[in-house]
């Protein structure tokens, strides 16, 4: 019983703990998020051989530099065969990203606030906005860059999926079971909630990758969206 909207975040410190993660998890996953954590120490490949055996990957490789380079990079990573990849959600970083990912199966996607930000870390960073004003403008510019979704908190989906389009993608961290620590995340929601205020992917690391009986802890997740 898999369920391909729970991506499975295997933020752990190398490929071959990543490899293990992946095995005892067996069936039960078939979706996968690989980030920064992996990238420098062979994560690229590591995508494509979860690829090869028949899963889906989520590069979050929060891709941001000039338009040439960004579109350059989409390109390489799109290469891999994954089925997602994040960029800042900054509408030329956007739109460089839609250019290079153009003709091939990944799908782009906007990060919008980190779910690690509250609104006193926007308002240090310099922003006026609220966290939601924010993701709403964030998400008007991904549809109008031409990219496929974004990423926000479970808090923001419903609103987000009142002004996209119906096959918009919403992607949600900030993902915690009932009765799990919120760790370093800020704004939160349980899997069923994000699910039903118009997610339609959920990203969750470390309550099913530190939990003593992974599979079990993801086999619950997924039930739990039946």
């Amino acid at each position: 019983m898999s369920d391909e909207r729970v991506y499975v975040a295997l933020d752990l410190p190398n490929v071959e703990e990543a490899r293990a993660m992946v095995e005892r998890l067996g069936d039960s996953v078939i979706s996968y998020k690989v980030g920064l954590q992996l990238l420098p120490v062979g994560g690229g490949e590591f995508c494509r051989e979860l690829k090869a055996q028949g899963k889906n990957v989520f590069a979050d490789f929060k891709l941001h530099d000039i338009g040439a380079t960004v579109e350059k990079a989409a390109r390489s990573v799109a290469g891999l065969g994954v089925d997602l990849l994040t960029v800042h959600a900054r509408p030329q970083v956007m739109a460089a990203a839609a250019k290079g990912g153009a003709g091939t199966s990944t799908k782009v996607l906007g990060v919008t606030v980190l779910t690690s930000l509250s609104e006193d870390d926007l308002h240090a960073i310099g922003h006026t906005q609220t966290a939601e004003e924010l993701i709403r403008i964030r998400a008007l510019q991904a549809v109008e860059s031409g990219i496929h979704g974004v990423v926000a908190s479970p808090l923001e989906a419903a609103m987000i999926r009142a002004i996209v389009p119906e096959d918009f993608l919403i992607v949600t961290p900030g993902v915690r079971p009932v009765g799990a620590d919120a760790g370093d995340q800020k704004r939160v929601a349980t899997p069923a909630d994000a699910i039903r205020n118009g997610a339609s992917h959920i990203v969750v690391g470390r309550p099913i990758t530190q939990n003593g009986d992974p599979k079990a802890a993801a086999e619950q997740i997924i039930a739990s969206l039946a």
